[in-house]
Order: C-alpha cells, then structure tokens, then sequence
C-alpha cells in the first residue's frame, strides 16, 4: 500500500519510464454513461427471456457477461447475447436478433440518459466536474506536462466518444489519437490493438507504456503485453471514492496500481514518474 490512502500499490512495477498512457473512457474520465450496467442488464435478460418470466438464473447470467464484457466494445458484448439467447432456447430461430440488431435496442435505451446529460452539460446545468471522474481532467493536464503521449480507447462508437471527449474537454489532452468502436473486422478488440499499435510503431518496451481503465479488459491486455496497468475503482454514482466490487475485479485482472479517483493527482503523477530503483 502506498503512503496515501487513495493510492494502493498491488504489485512493484518499473515507474519513471512512462512515455506512453493508453486510457478507457467510461468510467475512467466521463461519467455520462453511468448507469450503462443498469439499463443492459434488463435489456438482456428481457432478449434472453423472450417475453417470458426473467428467472434469477438468467439475472446471474446476464451479470456474469456484464462483469466478464466490462470495456470490450458493445458490439462484442451483444454478439454475446446473442449466443446466450440461442442457448437458451426460449426464442424461435428466426426472431433471434444479431449483434447489430441487439445493439441498436440497447443504444436507443441508453442514448436517453446520455442525451439528457449532454443538454444539461450543454446548457451549463451540469459542470464538467459533475460529468467527470474527479481529477481526471487535471491528471491528463499532469500527464502532458511530464512529456507523455496520451490515447485515447473506448469500447463506445468512435463518433459518440469523439464529441462527449470534446464537450468535457478532454479531447485535447489527447494528441496520440481517440479510438472508438468502429464497424468492420476486429471492431471487438480495439484496445489491445491500440497497446499494440503504441508498442510496435515506437518500439517501447511495456515499462514505458502505462494503461489506465476502470474495466477488466483493458487491464488484462496490458498485462498481457507487459504493460503497466493502473485501475481505477470509481464509484460512478458520485464521481469519488471506492467502487470495492470494482476493485476486487480490477485486481484479478492484474492490476499494478488502484485509485478509486484522482483527487490526488499530484501524488499519483509523482509516485508514477519517480525512479522505482
């Protein structure tokens, strides 16, 4: 455990050598799709059930998928759904929607909340505080002045991450570039193509590439590459403090550092660019 309270250090990791950041979106900087969890998890036990009764066994799969899916694109999360209505069985071959099909259900029911936040945002009756992970805009600022390149990658479409990045004026933090979800082959892994991408076209070793998120997967992947992985627990709701559901998930994934927030930038950057020799 690190000095402060709000940073927790799982594992030792090579700091100092940072050039590169990889962050997720959702979660991780914005908070205009919170509560996404809360409208797919009926959404998908409604699909699977087929208009029948929503059984606890059914609530237990569609959260297992949930969990398991967290920060992989949407796209790839419904054609899971898909598979799960199939095996089910209490839908007829031919109403059994495909991805896409899925996913445009899901985004219509998920667009409304968003939509509504980003008049409010628009309209000043929500601040860009409010909107967002504490800290987060000031830790991107941090990051920059410390020399290092920042990405963006989101399992959310590429023009919808684009525009809320923009209106929470996280955008031009991000230099390296914004990846959304986009139609075509491999659209499901677009963030371990994006750590990939950042290793091979600069030919960093993982000790200078760090990767933050808040969900399992962008985690793993980092790990899987060598990567430095910080999670962050954030509790949605209110924008601070500990999601501890979150955090245990994020430390199975391989997390080498936990925040729940970054109220406390200024710590966690120089924690990050001090020489861990």
């Amino acid at each position: 455990m690190h000095a402060s309270v709000q940073l927790e250090t799982v594992r030792d990791f090579p700091r100092g050598r940072f050039r590169r950041v990889l962050f997720d979106f959702d979660g991780t900087i914005s908070l205009l799709r919170e509560g996404w969890q809360r409208i797919m998890a009926p959404m998908m036990a409604e699909m699977i059930a087929g208009g029948g009764e929503v059984t606890p066994e059914i609530e237990d799969e569609v959260q297992d998928l949930i969990d398991d899916t967290a920060g992989m694109n949407t796209i790839f999360q419904m054609e899971c759904l898909s598979d799960l209505v199939r095996w089910r069985g209490r839908v007829p071959e031919d109403e059994i929607l495909n991805a896409r099909g899925y996913k445009a259900i899901y985004n219509e029911r998920l667009m409304k909340p968003v939509r509504e936040r980003l008049t409010r945002l628009e309209r000043g009756e929500l601040t860009v505080e409010q909107a967002t992970v504490r800290g987060s805009l000031e830790f991107l600022r941090a990051l920059r002045e410390r020399g290092a390149v920042l990405y963006l990658a989101s399992g959310t479409d590429h023009e919808d991450v684009e525009h809320e990045a923009a209106l929470l004026g996280a955008a031009q933090f991000f230099d390296g570039g914004i990846r959304g979800a986009e139609e075509g082959p491999g659209e499901a892994h677009n963030k371990e193509e994006a750590i990939l991408d950042i290793l091979e076209e600069h030919q960093l070793q993982g000790a200078e590439v760090l990767v933050v998120g808040d969900g399992p997967v962008e985690l793993e992947n980092a790990k899987q590459h060598g990567c430095t992985a910080l999670g962050v627990a954030s509790d949605e709701t209110c924008g601070e403090g500990w999601n501890w559901e979150k955090r245990e998930r994020l430390i199975n994934a391989g997390a080498d550092l936990l925040v729940p927030d970054f109220r406390e930038w200024r710590a966690l950057t120089a924690y990050l660019f001090s020489s861990s020799d």
